[in-house]
C-alpha cells in the first residue's frame, strides 16, 4: 500500500510537471495594472518569445506556466511608459554638449561656459536649456560677455524650448548675419545697430548651419546614451520628433545589432529631401521603429514669444508672434501628405497657428476619419476652436509640464482671460475621449512621473500653487495612465502591439516602488523605477 501511494504520488508530480507550459518569465505577487480596455488589475502574467502570453493571479499562472520567476513583491507593475512627444535623439546630443537647464542667472551661464572650454578646448561650443523666465531679470541677455570670453572661438546656446538661442560674434559672422537682416519665420535681434546675438526661431538655421556633422561614432554614441537614461525612467518607447531620413539608416542598423533596444517612433521634419525619402521608400516598420509621418512647424514657443496669437501679447503690446512658414505652404503640405497616406503631426503654441492648422486639417480631413492627424503642444487654443478636433477627429499630442513651467508667467504673456484656454488638457481630451501624453524632452525632464504629476496635480514640485494651477483642467490617473500607455501608442498606430499588459502584445513593462494609482497625490513625482523590461528583457535594474 505505501508503495502503491508513492507511485501515485510520483506520477501526479511527474505529469503535473510536464503539463506545465513553458514560459521564459513569470512574473507575480505584483499589482499589475494592464490598462486593458477595463482597467483591469492582475497580480501575475506570463512572457513567451517577448510577448505577454496570460495574465491572471499569481496562483493559476505559476500552476499553469513554469519558467524564469520574477517575485514582484508585492509592488505595482505599468506597461513600458511611452513618450509620446520627445526629441530622443537631440537629447543624446545635447548629453555631449553644455547643459544649461536650471541655471538661475547669466552669470552662471557663462561659468558653465568656462569650465565646458577648459575640459573642451576644440572646436565649436554648443548649449542649450537656459531660460530668461528663471531669472530675475526675465530679458534675453547679449552676447557682449560672450565675445569677450570667446573672441575667436564660434558658440551657440539654444533657449530651452529650441525655438532661441544666443550666438557670439565668431558664430554670427561664420552664418554672414547682419544688423538689420529679415528672415522669414524669424528674428535676428539688433539693438543699437548691433547684433546683440539673439535669434528666433528661423533666424537659428544660418548658425547651426554652419556646425559640422555628427561623425557616424557620435551619432550612435548620442542614441545609445539616449537609451540608457530612457531606460532608467522607465521609458519602452519614444516618438522622435522631428528628425532627419539620414538617421533612419543609423537607427535600423544599431536595432537589427540589437545595441539600440529602444521603440521609437520616427515623424521626419518638414523638408523636400525627408518628402522625397519617405514617398519613395514607402512607410518603415518594424516591431522597434515605426516611420510613417511627418513633423510640420506652424509657430515658435510663447517664452521666447515666437507663439503666433490671434491678438498681441499682453505683456509686449502691438506683437502677436508670427508663423515660421506662409500659409500657403501648410496647405500644400497637408494636401500632399494625405495624398501620400501618411501622418500628419503639426507645433502649435499660439492661439493664431492652432486655428489655422486646425482648419487646414478640416479641409483635407473633412470630417470623421481615423488617420490620427495630431497637433504636437495644442497650447494655446480659442475656445471657439476646441470643437474642430472632434469634428475632424484630430489629435492633441500634449505635455502636461509645459503647464507647470510656464504656469508663472503664461498669463503675464496672455492675459487672464486668454490663459484660460492654455494648456486645457481636459477640454481636449473631452473632444475624442483620448489624448497622447509626452514630455517634450530635453525641453522637459524626461522622467515621466513628472508627466502623471503634472496633469492630475497641475502643481511644481514645492505644492505650488496650493491649489493647483486652473484644475479644471487636471485629469485623473487612469486618464494620466492611458495618455502615457495605450493612448500614446494609439497616437502612433500601434495599440495592438503595445500600450498595455495583455495577451499577445509585447512584454514591454515597467516596475515601480510605489503605486502612483494609490499614492498620496504631492508626492507622485518622487516614484521611482525599480526595473524596466522591454520584449520581456531586463534593460534596466535600479
Amino acid at each position: 500500500m505505501i508503495r502503491k501511494i508513492f507511485v501515485i504520488a510520483i506520477s501526479v508530480l511527474f505529469f503535473s510537471c510536464h503539463s506545465q507550459k513553458q514560459a521564459d518569465l513569470i512574473v507575480h505577487n505584483a499589482v499589475v495594472y494592464t490598462v486593458d480596455d477595463k482597467f483591469s488589475v492582475a497580480e501575475a502574467f506570463a512572457v513567451k518569445d517577448g510577448k505577454i502570453i496570460e495574465t491572471g493571479n499569481s496562483e493559476e499562472i505559476l500552476k499553469k506556466y513554469t519558467g524564469s520567476v520574477l517575485d514582484a513583491e508585492g509592488k505595482a507593475v505599468y506597461p513600458g511608459f511611452i513618450d509620446g512627444h520627445s526629441h530622443f535623439y537631440g537629447y543624446g546630443q545635447g548629453l555631449q554638449q553644455v547643459d544649461l537647464v536650471g541655471t538661475k542667472s547669466w552669470e552662471e551661464i557663462l561659468e558653465k561656459l568656462q569650465e565646458f572650454s577648459q575640459e573642451n578646448p576644440k572646436g565649436w561650443i554648443i548649449g542649450r536649456g537656459w531660460d530668461q523666465n528663471d531669472w530675475a531679470d526675465r530679458e534675453f541677455p547679449d552676447n557682449v560677455k560672450l565675445n569677450e570670453l570667446f573672441p575667436n572661438r564660434p558658440l551657440i546656446l539654444a533657449r530651452i524650448d529650441g525655438h532661441a538661442a544666443i550666438a557670439n560674434k565668431a558664430a554670427l559672422e561664420l552664418a554672414g548675419l547682419k544688423p538689420g537682416q529679415k528672415i522669414s519665420g524669424g528674428e535676428v535681434e539688433t539693438i543699437n545697430g548691433k547684433l546683440s546675438g539673439i535669434l528666433v526661431d528661423n533666424a537659428q538655421g544660418a548658425v547651426y548651419a554652419k556646425i559640422p556633422d555628427q561623425t557616424a561614432a557620435q551619432i550612435r554614441e548620442s542614441l545609445m546614451d539616449a537609451q540608457k537614461n530612457c531606460f532608467a525612467a522607465g521609458l519602452t518607447s519614444v516618438t522622435d520628433c522631428g528628425i532627419s531620413h539620414n538617421l533612419i539608416p543609423v537607427i535600423t542598423e544599431l536595432q537589427q545589432n540589437k545595441q539600440l533596444k529602444m521603440r521609437i517612433y520616427a515623424m521626419l521634419s518638414d523638408n523636400p529631401e525627408n518628402y522625397d525619402f519617405l514617398f519613395k521608400n514607402g512607410a518603415i516598420k518594424s516591431d522597434r521603429l515605426n516611420v510613417r509621418s511627418f513633423k510640420v512647424y506652424m509657430d515658435g514657443a510663447l517664452g521666447s514669444r515666437g507663439a503666433c496669437l490671434l491678438k498681441p501679447y499682453s505683456d509686449k503690446p502691438g506683437y502677436s508672434g508670427f508663423l515660421l512658414s506662409d500659409k500657403k505652404h501648410f496647405a500644400e503640405v497637408a494636401q500632399k501628405i494625405a495624398d501620400a497616406g501618411f501622418q500628419m503631426n503639426t507645433h502649435a503654441i499660439g492661439d493664431s497657428a492652432n486655428r489655422e492648422i486646425l482648419n487646414v486639417y478640416a479641409k483635407v480631413l473633412r470630417g470623421k476619419n481615423d488617420f490620427r492627424w495630431r497637433i504636437e503642444h495644442a497650447q494655446v487654443v480659442n475656445q471657439a476652436d476646441f470643437k474642430l478636433f472632434a469634428e475632424n477627429n484630430i489629435i492633441p499630442s500634449v505635455q502636461s509640464t509645459h503647464a507647470t513651467s510656464d504656469m508663472y508667467w503664461a498669463a503675464d504673456r496672455l492675459g487672464a482671460g486668454r490663459v484660460k484656454g492654455a494648456y486645457a488638457f481636459k477640454q481636449l481630451l473631452d473632444q475624442n475621449g483620448w489624448l497622447v501624453l509626452g514630455t517634450d524632452f530635453p525641453v522637459e525632464n524626461i522622467n515621466p512621473m513628472y508627466t502623471f504629476y503634472a496633469a492630475v496635480v497641475r502643481k511644481d514640485m514645492k505644492g505650488y500653487p496650493a491649489g493647483g494651477y486652473q484644475m479644471e483642467n487636471a485629469i485623473s490617473r487612469e486618464e494620466a495612465l492611458r495618455g502615457m500607455t495605450i493612448w500614446a501608442a494609439k497616437g502612433q498606430f500601434e495599440e495592438k502591439e503595445k500600450g498595455s499588459i495583455e495577451a499577445g502584445k509585447f512584454a514591454d513593462f515597467v516596475i515601480l516602488d510605489q503605486d502612483i494609482m494609490k499614492a498620496d497625490a504631492e508626492q507622485l513625482f518622487n516614484a521611482q523605477v525599480l526595473k524596466t523590461y522591454i520584449n520581456g528583457e531586463n534593460v534596466y535594474s535600479k
